[in-house]
């Protein structure tokens, strides 16, 4: 994946960041050994300082690969809990594996299947996570923001798509998420923050 800001920028945050939870260095290693996608660390320092700032009862996460953004998450809850959805058994498999010897299964719910059907069962959802397909994301929004809570935050990773959104608009996906983009702004206080692949936040306009 290419990424939005300089490589020897990327390196000195990355140097900043200095990690020790065994866990997230743990899920590191096997995102880098699987070319998984993931939020990196600084998406994932970014979720857990919102959640501690937000204090939600609730985040359900459309599309939680192996767990590392929820891990994140539910490292950041003061109560509450993180609801994992992916539709790869496999992939929340190991997620429950890493929740357990983070001894973190109080803090969240695993689901198996599709992420916007199971995600619609939830009300009052506090922060909303998108990393799901990108050619899901206007259908995913659409479809859950009835089920906000009234000051709940949205976050979609991915947003700039490793550019093309400017440099190459009539890709496939890149046309989804420039409406996707372009909604959220219409319709929310949204910001785009350049880190990695561009993460979105934002929340319902007043």
């Amino acid at each position: 994946m290419e990424f939005l800001v300089n490589s020897k920028l990327e390196e000195y945050l990355e140097n900043l960041s200095v990690e020790e939870d065994p866990i997230v260095l743990e899920m590191e290693k096997y995102a880098k050994e699987k070319d998984f996608p993931i939020i990196g660390r600084e998406g994932g320092r970014l979720l857990y300082l919102l959640t501690r700032l937000k204090n939600p009862r609730l985040v359900v996460e459309i599309g939680s690969g192996f767990g590392y953004s929820a891990y994140w998450f539910a490292k950041g809850l003061k109560k509450g809990k993180v609801v994992l959805i992916d539709y790869q058994e496999k992939n929340i498999n190991l997620a429950k594996e890493f929740f357990t010897k983070a001894k973190l299964l109080d803090k969240v719910e695993f689901r198996v299947g599709d992420a916007i059907e199971i995600g619609q069962e939830y009300k009052n959802i506090d922060i909303l996570f998108l990393d799901l397909e990108k050619a899901k994301y206007m259908k995913a929004i659409k479809t859950l923001e009835k089920n906000l809570s009234p000051d709940g935050i949205v976050i979609a990773d991915n947003v700039l798509f490793q550019g093309k959104v400017l440099f190459e608009p009539e890709n496939k996906k890149a046309k989804i998420l420039n409406q996707f983009n372009k909604y959220m702004f219409e319709n929310y206080f949204s910001v785009i923050l350049p880190i990695r692949d561009g993460i979105l936040v934002a929340v319902k306009k007043s």
